[in-house]
């Protein structure tokens, strides 16, 4: 018999890194597809040069730095994913390209690649190109069609401003909760379909691939501070208008659960949630951005080795 001897630890598990990301991948396509059939399909070529793009500036850095082939493990292209997910429909294709390329190069290859990037990549790459080029990132449209169960309602596709604009500029506005939960609204590409993005968690829970601290944090601390702290007054304000507007469902679900940028205790991902809930309402109510949940997510990434110092298990012996 022929005996293999390796080192510690000794601890095999059916998951992999290939596994996770494409299941991850898999829960997000419903949104993509709903966001097309929203916006059109030029809001495709977006979803596709982004991804592509992704792919092909991994490819290109494990060639320069002469290491193994990544782009099979599904994570560059979940980058591009994410990143065209956060993205107006309106904008040209040049800027998911160059996006795709900051959030490979910058925010994940110059860390040395998967499992050493300190930030979410695809959020790097936003928060790049609402710096750059504002103009481009808040352009929103209404959708050219709205969707109800088993029907589609052709519409006229016109420039608006998100309801988040409109909560920030404390301007009157009617809308239903049902047209923000099936994604009737303006917004990013990815964030609209509320019932999809959560069909899509539901999966990864199942699976096991996420859990409920950090989603469930977040939202809870953006639901209280937004009711505390709404528009119009003290304890008056419209927290399920929070909850359903604008990013914070993908990003909580989907960008914030990061298994690389995220803590590893249960106490630590509670905490981390209540922080980016708290960051992401400071820049909803009182910051110059209607949205804060790509700039929570970031700063929290950074907070992360502190929060792991903290409250990880403490090892007795080596």
């Amino acid at each position: 018999m022929k005996l293999i001897v390796s080192n510690s630890p000794h601890l095999h598990s059916s998951e992999s890194i290939e596994k996770i990301m494409w299941s991850v991948i898999i829960s997000l396509l419903p949104s993509g597809l709903m966001g097309i059939l929203l916006f059109g399909v030029k809001t495709f070529w977006i979803i596709f040069f982004s991804v592509l793009t992704a792919v092909i500036t991994e490819a290109l850095c494990n060639i320069i730095t002469k290491k193994r082939l990544t782009i099979y493990d599904g994570s560059a292209f979940l980058t591009g994913l994410l990143l065209a997910y956060n993205l107006p429909p309106t904008v040209p294709f040049w800027i998911p390209i160059v996006g795709s390329f900051f959030s490979i190069v910058i925010g994940k290859q110059v860390f040395g690649g998967l499992g050493q990037n300190i930030f979410n990549p695809a959020l790097v790459g936003r928060v790049f190109l609402m710096a750059s080029w504002p103009k481009y990132m808040t352009n929103f449209i209404t959708p050219i069609n709205k969707f109800y169960p088993f029907r589609l309602v052709k519409c006229d596709s016109i420039t608006s401003a998100t309801i988040l604009s409109l909560l920030k500029e404390k301007k009157n506005f009617s809308v239903s909760y049902l047209d923000l939960f099936l994604g009737n609204k303006g917004g990013c590409i990815g964030e609209v379909a509320v019932f999809l993005l959560l069909l899509g968690a539901l999966y990864l829970l199942i699976k096991k691939y996420i859990l409920l601290y950090i989603p469930l944090s977040y939202i809870i601390t953006v639901a209280i501070l937004s009711y505390i702290f709404g528009p119009n007054g003290l304890f008056t304000g419209n927290w399920l208008l929070s909850i359903l507007s604008g990013g914070l469902i993908l990003g909580a679900f989907f960008m914030a659960t990061d298994y690389v940028t995220s803590p590893l205790t249960k106490k630590g991902q509670l905490i981390f949630g209540i922080g980016c809930g708290i960051i992401t309402s400071v820049i909803r109510i009182w910051g110059g951005y209607p949205e804060g949940v790509s700039y929570a997510i970031l700063i929290m990434n950074a907070v992360v080795p502190l929060i792991d110092r903290y409250t990880k298990q403490r090892i007795f012996g080596r």
